[in-house]
């Protein structure tokens, strides 16, 4: 099962829906990519409920005048059966540098820009706009 593309697909079935909030399991590797995704503005804001059997990440959705989401498209690019990697100089734009292609490296998961900046090279997990 592919936890992070569980989480992209809940926050983009939240944006179409229209939902205030979405709920998520919770996972290290799924809160840095939310904690990214708040850093950019892609989110409002996200909490770790700490219940029994799992933990849960509650994430908040940001729209702008009420209805218009933040968030137009997610695209997992790495996925379980392909995996891309791209060395720092060749990290893909997204959306020709509107939006923000997440990757993970060796320092953990950063925003292109970040890892381009940092001369780091990593696995491309997926692009955002």
């Amino acid at each position: 099962m592919d936890t992070i593309s569980d989480l992209l697909t809940i926050i983009r079935n939240g944006y179409m829906a229209k939902k205030e909030t979405v709920v998520a399991k919770h996972t290290i590797v799924s809160e840095s990519l939310v904690k990214l995704l708040k850093a950019d503005g892609y989110i409002s804001d996200y909490s770790v409920e700490n219940t029994k059997p799992a933990k849960k990440l509650i994430i908040t959705l940001q729209y702008f005048d009420k209805n218009l989401p933040a968030v137009t498209g997610i695209k997992r690019i790495s996925k379980s059966s392909v995996r891309i990697y791209s060395g720092f100089d060749k990290i893909p734009l997204a959306l020709s540098g509107a939006g923000t292609t997440i990757v993970s490296t060796s320092s953990g998961l950063m925003s292109g820009k970040t890892a381009r900046e940092k001369h780091l090279g990593g696995e491309v997990i997926c692009q955002i706009w």
